[in-house]
């Protein structure tokens, strides 16, 4: 019955958009170790979802052992120091519960969602996992090879290796442009010493912020968080110093020569962090260009009036530091170089004019229609809470958001396009069969064109 109840989604308990909304996702309190931890009461069903976000991610591993972060998020469920990986699965399958960790570029997530009548039980696991992980050698090396195979695979992935081949040259030595899996000669460095370092300094209440929403009152959320966490003790040390973005000051073309039929195109630039005030004339700026789906420019222009393209898209990634923004497509071979010239083209559309009224008012509906929708389950609502406070965007941010959005401008939007999107100083990778496809170079001035052949495949 418990694991049932966990599948439902869980609409009933949030209020209406509409209405007199509360004007904040919950309450934030601090324990004396130093934990921020956030409260939500919804109680519609018996559940209580929490979730940790931990400041432990790709940004604070050193490069030399890339993967360290996602490797450690992993292992917490392979084996306490009285629990093995077998026993953790056993407990959490009796209880219904679902108990989960994954690294990230800013952190990394632990969460667990559990029927109230086996709270007790389900955070008695959660601590267990947390505090005392006991990274056998066995289970680092059985995930490792794990992690191997699955780098391995994406090699195989035209997409993927576009899209790593993106980063690693936007970012260089940037954690950014590592893959949160890691690289096969990071994770071949990485011992159990690591393993046991990295969460000793990282995995501490005064680098983390917990979120907890459910059928818990405040009182009672006091008590179970006090009582699981409150022995957690805090830890200071210096930021890892993180190496500089490079500049992007002329584009740049690389071609990877691979024997497919459909070229994978990776277009972009640098971005920019979550923490900049342009991000919302960039979410609506992106939404006309490619991120509206079939409503925006790139959809029409390359997929429904040329037929060039069955997907292309572009994205901004903000993250605690500037994120791409990229442009991604497949198309044949030989219509790549068209394919990249509208998409050009778009860029500077969107940079020397302003958007039609009709545009900017779809995008401004959708952009806050589709807000609430971002926290209709316990688990959406735990997350948005946690995200928003990581961020630090307040815990009244969904109800400025529709502000944020409405009050923008044409001009708003064009500004952002002409400090976010760079015709003439672009990255673009293509993964393609190179003997089809026609010369990629002289679409801006300053474009060279580099030639690599399709990567190898990696060992263990």
């Amino acid at each position: 019955m418990a694991a049932a109840v966990l599948g439902i989604i869980v609409f009933a308990v949030f209020p209406a958009w509409g209405g007199d909304p509360p004007k904040v996702l919950g309450t934030k309190q601090t324990l004396p170790n130093g934990l921020v931890w956030l409260h939500s009461q919804q109680s519609g069903l018996p559940l209580v979802t929490m979730q940790l976000l931990v400041k432990a991610g790709v940004l604070q591993e050193p490069a030399a052992k890339a993967g360290l972060a996602n490797l450690t998020a992993q292992l917490l469920l392979s084996g306490t120091q009285k629990r093995s990986a077998a026993q953790v699965a056993q407990e959490l399958d009796f209880l219904g519960a679902r108990l989960r960790a994954a690294g990230g570029d800013d952190f990394a997530t632990v969460s667990l969602t559990v029927v109230k009548k086996d709270l007790a039980q389900g955070l008695e696991l959660l601590k267990d996992v947390l505090f005392n992980p006991a990274f056998a050698p066995a289970e680092v090396k059985r995930t490792v090879a794990q992690i191997h195979g699955s780098l391995e695979a994406d090699e195989d992935e035209p997409g993927v290796v576009a899209s790593r081949s993106f980063a690693r040259q936007l970012y260089g030595p940037f954690p950014y442009g590592r893959p949160v899996k890691g690289a096969p000669e990071g994770l071949r460095a990485i011992t159990p010493k690591d393993l046991k370092d990295f969460h000793r300094r990282f995995y501490r209440p005064n680098n983390s912020l917990l979120s907890v929403a459910g059928d818990l009152t405040l009182e009672e959320a006091q008590r179970w968080v006090a009582q699981t966490f409150g022995s957690w003790r805090p830890e200071t040390g210096p930021a890892p110093a993180l190496p500089p973005i490079p500049a992007l000051d002329k584009s740049k073309v690389t071609v990877i020569n691979k024997d497919i039929s459909q070229a994978n195109i990776v277009l972009g630039n640098l971005g920019l962090a979550r923490s900049n005030p342009d991000f919302y004339a960039v979410q609506v700026m992106n939404y006309i260009f490619g991120g509206g789906g079939f409503s925006s420019r790139l959809v029409e222009h390359i997929r429904e009036k040329r037929g060039l393209a069955y997907h292309v898209r572009s994205d901004f990634s903000p993250g605690l530091e500037p994120g791409p923004f990229v442009v991604t497509l497949e198309t044949k071979n030989p219509s790549a170089r068209e394919a990249v010239d509208l998409v050009l083209g778009e860029m500077a559309r969107m940079r020397n004019e302003p958007v039609a009224a009709q545009e900017l008012e779809a995008a401004k509906s959708y952009l806050i229609g589709s807000f609430p929708r971002k926290m209709d389950s316990l688990d959406k609502r735990a997350g948005l809470m946690a995200y928003v406070e990581f961020y630090g965007l307040g815990l009244g941010y969904p109800w400025r958001f529709p502000d944020l959005i409405q009050g923008l401008t044409a001009a708003d939007i064009q500004l952002a396009a002409q400090k976010y999107l760079h015709p003439d100083k672009y990255l673009l990778v293509v993964v393609g069969k190179q003997s089809e496809m026609p010369s990629l170079t002289g679409l801006t001035p300053g474009g060279k064109e580099e030639k690599q052949d399709e990567p190898k495949k990696s060992g263990n």
